[in-house]
């Protein structure tokens, strides 16, 4: 997945300012496709120039005005070919395994304080995505498939932060034990 795409997707959710999308990276796409304000900034003038979006014209022409952006079907046309390629599964990267692995060989002062942390900070997320499921997605929520194809997104990120607190938990006890 890239950047582009994730902005695609969003500006054809709802045309937005930068801003407004900073912001619902932040509260929804960020959860798996996180971005920094800059690098927004930067898709959106490449995506322009590419002709795949358009900034919206203001009603009052001002100075500093934000922009608003709309997908133009070359986008949509981009969006949709994307959706339909193949892509192989890529390989899952780790700095928290990584430096588990390093410290067997340098040894581990302060790694169960990591996994700790780590577990607390897994479990906040999986309270948090738990709590979405309930507000934006009741079983009524699910009749249409733009809205079960959503559900799915957010199924897979409660599975998979259920994981890493059920992987923590047990490597913290084999750890203690």
């Amino acid at each position: 997945m890239s950047l582009p795409h994730a902005i695609l997707t969003a500006l054809l959710e709802k045309p937005s300012s930068g801003l407004e999308l900073t912001r619902r990276f932040d509260r929804s796409i960020g959860y798996f496709w996180s971005s920094t304000h800059q690098q927004i900034y930067r898709e959106l003038g490449k995506l322009e120039q590419a002709g795949q979006i358009r900034a919206l014209p203001a009603p009052v022409p001002a100075r500093g005005q934000k922009k608003e952006y709309e997908v133009l079907p070359a986008g949509r046309a981009e969006l949709a070919d994307w959706v339909g390629r193949t892509e192989d599964p890529k390989p899952m990267r780790s700095a928290l395994l990584l430096r588990m692995r390093a410290a067997a060989v340098v040894g581990a002062p302060g790694m169960r304080d990591e996994l700790r942390r780590h577990l607390d900070l897994h479990q906040q997320q999986l309270e948090e995505y738990l709590a979405i499921e309930v507000r934006d997605f009741p079983p009524a929520r699910r009749e249409s498939e733009p809205d079960r194809l959503r559900h799915l997104v957010l199924r897979g990120g409660i599975d998979l932060e259920r994981f890493w607190v059920e992987w923590l938990s047990h490597a913290l006890a084999e750890l203690e034990g």
